[in-house]
């Protein structure tokens, strides 16, 4: 670029002979955002709802159990106040995630992954108890998964 240049609007001037150029505006650094990128921000969208929805079911679990329909066979390995705590605090450490995933911050990748699929076990293994959420939240966590590890290399945006 010549020592011309009007930096906002991209034209160039010679005081010669008075002719304007354009040239393109200079790519900010940094800048890669693609027609992909926006599955990064799904992924931190859908973290924070899932989340959301978590702590929500667990808090539920804890304060009204009753809501649940669980006879003792029905829910594997803990009791359902148990449940109610698990699903609180990844439902928390999910939505912090999705947070920090939206934020663009570098450690949120992997940690989003690992905290989908744990997620998604987690789901599974409260199927029983309610079963729509727990496969849509499972369903949910697998697009995430892939949102990140096909698209993560994308996560660099302007808003």
């Amino acid at each position: 670029m010549s020592e011309y240049t009007h930096h906002r609007t991209g034209r160039v001037e010679d005081p010669a002979d008075g002719n304007w150029q354009v040239e393109a505006a200079p790519a900010r650094a940094g800048s890669r955002s693609s027609a992909w990128a926006g599955w990064i921000v799904f992924a931190g969208i859908t973290m924070l709802m899932i989340g959301s929805f978590n702590a929500i079911e667990g808090l539920v679990a804890l304060f009204d159990p009753n809501v649940y329909i669980a006879g003792p066979d029905n829910v594997l390995v803990f009791d359902l106040t148990t449940w109610g705590w698990v699903h609180l605090i990844i439902g928390v450490l999910v939505a912090i995630t999705g947070i920090a995933l939206l934020a663009d911050a570098g450690w949120a990748r992997p940690v989003t992954v690992v905290l989908a699929a744990l997620n998604a076990i987690v789901q599974l293994t409260f199927v029983t108890v309610y079963p729509v959420w727990s496969l849509a939240a499972v369903t949910l966590c697998v697009v995430v998964i892939w949102a990140i590890v096909v698209h993560g290399s994308e996560s660099r945006m302007d808003w």
